[in-house]
């Protein structure tokens, strides 16, 4: 697809809902045949120590995705004072290649923390401050031989990936170039990495926060990407959006209607609260209403790249 044709409404006048879980299969049949040819098998901890129902849901959903693909995973339970005792053995254990840790711990700065306490080379949700560096900087490779590569958050490369599947990719070393995109979130898990990324890939986005708006856009020079204040108020960013992505934990955040965006949208949701409204589907042309799948799909591809990365022979 040419990244400045803009994708036309469905006949029907309904949004294809597309579905994670399928888009997630078949990067997981990559991953199977790639993992079967592995010296080893790879082993992932994940560190649970939230008394949090959906912590541990995405723990056990983490643990059947692994054993779907070949992969061993282990789930620590531990307190949320002995999280950083149980991730610092999982970085000390040879045997174990990969750690995921399942958040909020604390909910507070402690959690950042803890988050830069993983290794960086076992660290497959990709939200070490090293990754982030690389991200912002848009250093792809490690190496000068660009043999390894950096690895991406895997909730921000998950929704990449979904856009992808829908169509909105065009080609070449920009492929959103001409997109506008809108985001409601600009946590450093999420939002802001996936601002950054898709501004990396060509397209001018108005990130939201609490904080108010911003705006990311490609480097003029060819490097990384550009941040600017805005002025540019919802309203106007949603009917411009060719790509809208919620991603509010709140109740209160009013939904985004029907009305408001542009015609032929690729709308994706990965709050686990609703951020669209029920009509959305009449105006969107595709609909993601979550990621869930795709996340933990890119967080295993995640942890092939860096067990690749120190062992090159593999």
């Amino acid at each position: 697809m040419d990244p400045h044709d803009k994708p036309a409404r469905r006949d029907t006048g309904t949004a294809r809902v597309l579905d994670p879980t399928a888009v997630a299969e078949a990067f997981r049949s990559e991953i199977r045949a790639e993992i079967a040819a592995l010296p080893e098998p790879l082993f992932l901890v994940g560190v649970l120590a939230a008394d949090h129902g959906p912590s541990y849901t995405y723990a056990e959903y983490t643990r059947k995705a692994c054993e779907d693909v070949g992969v061993r995973f282990e789930i620590r339970h531990a307190t949320r004072l002995s999280a950083e005792a149980a991730i610092r053995s999982a970085n000390e254990d040879a045997g174990v290649h990969g750690i995921m840790v399942y958040y909020p711990i604390f909910g507070t700065e402690q959690d950042v923390y803890l988050r830069d306490s993983v290794e960086p080379s076992k660290d497959i949700e990709g939200l070490h401050t090293f990754w982030a560096r690389c991200l912002y900087g848009n250093q792809r490779f490690l190496d000068e031989a660009r043999t390894k590569k950096a690895i991406l958050p895997c909730t921000p490369l998950a929704i990449v990936k979904l856009a992808e599947a829908a169509g909105f990719f065009g080609q070449g070393e920009r492929p959103l170039e001409g997109r506008s995109v809108c985001i409601f979130n600009r946590s450093e898990v999420v939002g802001r990495p996936l601002a950054s990324m898709m501004a990396h890939d060509g397209a001018h986005v108005i990130s939201f926060d609490i904080d108010g708006p911003l705006l990311f856009v490609p480097s003029s020079s060819g490097g990384t990407h550009e941040v600017h204040e805005t002025t540019v108020d919802r309203a106007s960013a949603l009917r411009q959006a060719d790509i809208v992505v919620t991603g509010v934990p709140s109740r209160s955040f009013p939904h985004v209607q029907a009305a408001e965006i542009r015609e032929g949208s690729l709308c994706i949701n990965f709050s686990t609260i609703k951020n669209f409204s029920d009509d959305i589907q009449s105006k969107a042309s595709v609909f993601v209403p979550r990621v869930g799948p795709m996340t933990v799909t890119m967080a295993i591809r995640n942890s092939l790249r860096l067990y690749k990365n120190t062992h090159p022979t593999a």
